[in-house]
């Protein structure tokens, strides 16, 4: 929603949400691109949750190596309840660095049996996945580089908050959407106030 706030121009928002990702099943589809080529995929289904990602950038990145492959273990051990994340030619499955699940009777994440290879974050989690630790002031100090806005951080926080949006709410995110496209855009996300 914050992304939806901030940048009028849906191919330039950073972070995606569709709530009908698929309307038979009411899977939701999250998902992150930042324009060079790195992205996210995160699936949010009846049987749980699963998220792939890819770092082009990464040292486990199929395009550092001669074989084009998705490094070994990354994909293995998905559980079957995941069969169409994996088969869904929207989340290019082969470019992928990273692949973790929950299903919903799961207690943690999970991922395969992956030998890591040297260095700080060689699949690039920890660089893509930054934004899911719930801290808006992460958000707004990011919005700040990214869109060269300076969004009130309690502003951030109340959007966080699913707070309901408000033409003050949208002055103080330096917003240049009138109510009824912010509106507009809330329902299409299914961004839902409390």
């Amino acid at each position: 929603m914050l992304d939806a706030i901030l940048s009028p121009e849906w191919v330039y928002r950073y972070f995606h949400f569709n709530p009908n990702w698929d309307p038979a099943t009411g899977d939701r589809m999250a998902s992150m691109r930042n324009g060079s080529g790195d992205e996210y995929f995160l699936l949010f289904t009846a049987a749980g949750a699963i998220l792939k990602g890819f770092d082009h950038e990464s040292p486990m990145s199929p395009w550092t190596r001669t074989e084009k492959t998705v490094w070994p273990g990354v994909l293995d051990r998905v559980p079957k309840e995941f069969a169409a994340f994996l088969a869904e030619p929207a989340f290019s499955l082969e470019d992928t660095t990273f692949c973790i699940w929950r299903r919903a009777s799961d207690s943690a994440w999970h991922c395969g049996p992956i030998a890591f290879p040297e260095g700080q974050d060689p699949d690039g989690s920890e660089r893509l996945l930054w934004a899911l630790d719930g801290n808006p002031a992460a958000y707004a100090e990011w919005a700040h580089e990214y869109f060269d806005k300076r969004p009130d951080l309690d502003a951030v926080h109340q959007v966080f908050q699913h707070e309901p949006l408000t033409p003050a709410l949208l002055a103080k995110l330096s917003s240049q959407k009138s109510m009824a496209e912010a509106l507009h855009d809330a329902e299409e996300i299914g961004y839902a106030p409390h």
